[in-house]
């Protein structure tokens, strides 16, 4: 599809997140997949701009598959970006109970939330208190 591994990692960054914000999620991730796949050493940019794709389309299940493969790789997500985008994708799809699993994950890690990320957990927080929980 794009040569992931032929360019330079900037340029194959870029690619994902235009396939992002043009709400091409598939393909975005079929880029970071290409990447894992042909053993190409990708960077935590990759897995961030994948994780936003997901959260720009949606994508609550595979935001939180990439930020998995992201430790199976051995890079560590950052708050700021891969955790706050996977929190907001829990968010977008009132996926509360995953999104208050995330805030977890962060403190587990020892890494402190920032304001964005304080926000969602704020609302996931009350969407499970609340009756929103219960809605089929």
């Amino acid at each position: 599809m794009l040569d992931i591994g032929r360019r330079s990692p900037d340029l194959e960054v870029a690619a994902i997140k235009k396939y992002g914000r043009t709400r091409n999620w598939g393909v975005a991730l079929q880029l970071l997949r290409e990447g894992i796949e042909s053993g190409v050493q990708l960077f935590r940019d990759h897995y961030v701009a994948a994780v936003s794709a997901c959260r720009t389309g949606g994508q609550w299940q595979c935001a939180l598959l990439v930020l998995s493969k992201m430790w199976e790789a051995k890079l560590e997500p950052d708050v700021i970006w891969s955790y706050s985008a996977g929190i907001s994708a829990c968010e977008k799809g009132e996926q509360w109970q995953r999104a208050l699993a995330l805030l977890s994950e962060l403190r587990e890690a020892e890494l402190e939330p920032d304001s964005a990320t304080a926000v969602g957990s704020a609302r996931a927080r009350k969407a499970v208190s609340g009756s929103r929980l219960w809605r089929c």
